[in-house]
């Protein structure tokens, strides 16, 4: 994302030194699994250059603009779960196009693997898009041309994440031209490659940007409907439980709302209201089993939920059996609760 001179406000570099500091603290946090002694070196070394190399440099906000690396760096380990290759070639992905850093230069300090992944994002970078859904799949093909290694997408996905979450400063075409793109591109790709959540997250940014007031509409309704919602699905679960704790499982079982883009898709595919659309959310049982009892113990669970509630017989889907083509397995049931009303349940085991 481009960058612009530093905002003609006072400044106060102290604090903004701490609060990088503070944000690279809280990167090496949320990097999960043991960090090797070189890989924690890596990743100091890169963040070193980084903040050299970006120093000038802010972002439409008048923030620093290592802020953005980082971030990118952190939603990679963090919500990704990439490791210290990744971190490090994120904390880097934007100083081979936007400052005086060489690829051969990273090359000599990190070896060939992070060369090749910034080397990619700095391609990808300079590849123009058009809005539509033909470029969509030619620009999707030229992505994964381009990407030798499959970090170079995790990582652009990250970047995008970011822009998303920070495209309040930008002027309202470039955010509807971002926004469009993401839709288009990212938010499918991310779809492709299994990150339901951050697919989400691209999908509702979007809509927020391309429609607001009917993003503002469905958001307040979800809000407002928040405690209801709540209570229906302690009511709803306390009998699964039972079962559960009664075979001795160790479960864990989650009710959330669906995303306010797959909400908005289901009012306009089948032309009802918010108020219509029965599945708003969906309730998730994750169960803690060993791999080779997964498929039985999944089953065993589908057999309490609809002792108690009556399924649907066209809305199930066994992706357990014959797992999504991205490798996505769960077993998705849709049942009527007492009070008239479907719900979607979700269950899978911990690793899947």
């Amino acid at each position: 994302m481009s960058t612009v001179q530093p905002p003609p406000y006072e400044i106060d570099l102290e604090k903004e030194r701490e609060e990088i500091i503070a944000r690279y603290k809280g990167l090496l946090r949320s990097i999960r699994g043991d960090r090797t002694p070189e890989g924690a070196r890596m990743i100091r070394k890169a963040f070193n250059i980084s903040v050299e190399a970006h120093k000038e440099q802010r972002r439409k906000s008048g923030e620093p603009y290592i802020y953005h690396p980082i971030e990118v760096a952190r939603i990679c380990a963090a919500e990704i779960g990439l490791g210290a290759t990744s971190v490090t070639a994120a904390l880097l992905h934007d100083t081979v196009e936007d400052t005086d850093l060489t690829l051969e230069e990273v090359r000599e300090m990190f070896g060939e693997t992070v060369a090749v992944i910034v080397d990619g994002l700095t391609k990808i970078s300079g590849v123009q898009f058009q809005t539509d859904s033909m470029q969509a799949e030619n620009f999707r093909k030229v992505l994964l041309t381009l990407s030798q290694d499959v970090r170079v997408i995790l990582i652009k996905l990250a970047d995008r994440l970011h822009n998303m979450r920070t495209l309040d400063n930008m002027a309202r075409d470039k955010q509807l031209k971002i926004a469009s793109e993401t839709l288009f591109l990212y938010a499918p790709l991310a779809h492709r490659l299994g990150l339901y959540n951050i697919k989400n997250q691209l999908e509702d940014l979007s809509l927020k940007y391309k429609e607001p007031d009917i993003y503002n509409e469905i958001e307040t309704k979800l809000k407002k409907g928040e405690a209801v919602r709540k209570r229906f699905i302690s009511r709803f679960t306390l009998p699964i439980k039972e079962s559960l704790d009664k075979e001795g499982f160790t479960y864990e079982i989650k009710g959330r709302p669906k995303s306010i883009h797959s909400i908005y898709n289901k009012m306009l595919k089948k032309n009802v209201t918010f108020e219509e659309v029965y599945d708003v959310f969906a309730i998730r049982i994750i169960i803690d089993t060993k791999q080779e009892l997964e498929k039985a113990d999944c089953w065993r669970v589908y057999s309490f939920v609809t002792d108690y509630y009556q399924p649907s017989p066209d809305r199930l889907r066994d992706w357990i059996s014959t797992p999504k083509a991205n490798g996505y397995e769960s077993l998705h049931t849709t049942v009527m609760s007492p009070g008239g009303r479907w719900v979607e349940v979700q269950i899978r085991s911990k690793r899947m």
